[in-house]
């Protein structure tokens, strides 16, 4: 090895050692982004001691299909102005938060939009990339714009979510609304929360947390998708909230597997939901699975006559995983 080598890789050491308690590994580049401290313009954000000022900024600096890497503070939200366009592939989003096994609640690292003006600012990040990662992040959407109905738009392939949060506090009263506008293929969602307890979705609106509408992102759509020990929240004005919800029969392609999720709508709401999963029409291109989920203050888990297979411990479609209280 020659003593560039040698030294480079000495200079490196401790950065490994630092994405190693992370989680990561990565041939590619890593790239740091603090708020607080960063710069975009001066800067380099090759390391936590010069980092960039903004997200965007290392989404600009990274390479596609290199398994490049950005952490994120934990410390001050970032706060975007425009949507973040993500296009590369492999890129991989991380907290340095240190919350490993979180179920997304609170999670520390925020990146957030407040009211903007153009018409494109669909939520704080539409993914359309391959085999990009997000760990540890939360995503807080209080924009008011007309267009600007979701925290994320997926319409990305083989992307993962784990330990993420999701929410939208404004647009409680629109049914095409959502946490997130999920068009994407083989995406999986593990220990995510989405929505709050916090405010009050509106009478007669659906409002779901996860809105499976294809053509979101023109030509996409939920296929094959994994959405694992996630907990969804409601506090419902009316019966007609839905946490997970898509208006047309065909928005599910193949398969989407719900395992061993929470759906719980709060006691301070004014009614109770009618259903936690639910569609406009029976799913003629997709299997919908609940498999080991849990609602609390529901009628019932899943909507009847549109396509969904309810299996758990009570063998009885609408009595399944429906929590009894005492």
């Amino acid at each position: 090895m020659s003593a560039d080598l040698q030294k480079k890789g000495l200079y490196q050491q401790p950065l490994m050692d630092a994405l190693q308690k992370l989680g990561v590994t990565t041939f590619g580049d890593v790239w740091f982004v603090n708020p607080t401290t960063g710069d975009d313009d001066n800067y380099d954000g090759k390391t936590a001691e010069y980092p960039f000022a903004t997200v965007q900024a290392a989404i600009d600096a990274a390479t596609s299909n290199q398994d490049d890497v950005i952490v994120l503070s934990a410390y001050a939200a970032h706060a975007v102005t425009a949507m973040l366009d993500i296009s590369k592939s492999r890129l991989h989003f991380v907290s340095a938060g240190h919350r490993p096994g979180s179920i997304g609640m609170g999670a520390r690292t925020r990146v957030t939009m407040g009211v903007t003006t153009a018409a494109t600012d669909l939520g704080v990040m539409k993914n359309t990339g391959v085999g990009n990662t997000f760990q540890g992040i939360k995503f807080d959407s209080s924009n008011t714009k007309d267009e600007s109905l979701y925290s994320v738009v997926e319409a990305g392939e083989y992307s993962i979510y784990e330990g993420c949060e999701f929410y939208k506090s404004t647009d409680l009263d629109e049914t095409a609304a959502a946490e997130v506008a999920n068009n994407g293929d083989s995406a999986q969602w593990i220990n995510c929360t989405f929505g709050s307890s916090d405010k009050i979705v509106a009478d007669n609106k659906i409002r779901p947390n996860m809105l499976l509408t294809g053509g979101i992102v023109s030509g996409k759509k939920c296929r094959d998708n994994v959405i694992q020990d996630c907990l969804f929240l409601v506090k419902a004005a009316g019966t007609e909230a839905v946490r997970i919800y898509g208006a047309n029969a065909t928005d599910v392609e193949r398969m989407l597997l719900v395992k061993n999720c929470t759906f719980l709508s709060n006691e301070l709401g004014a009614a109770k939901p009618a259903h936690a999963v639910g569609f406009g029409a029976a799913q003629t291109e997709g299997t919908v699975l609940l498999q080991d989920c849990s609602c609390a203050d529901h009628t019932v888990m899943a909507e009847a006559g549109v396509g969904i297979y309810v299996a758990g411990g009570t063998p009885s479609f609408a009595a399944s995983g429906v929590g009894v209280q005492s």
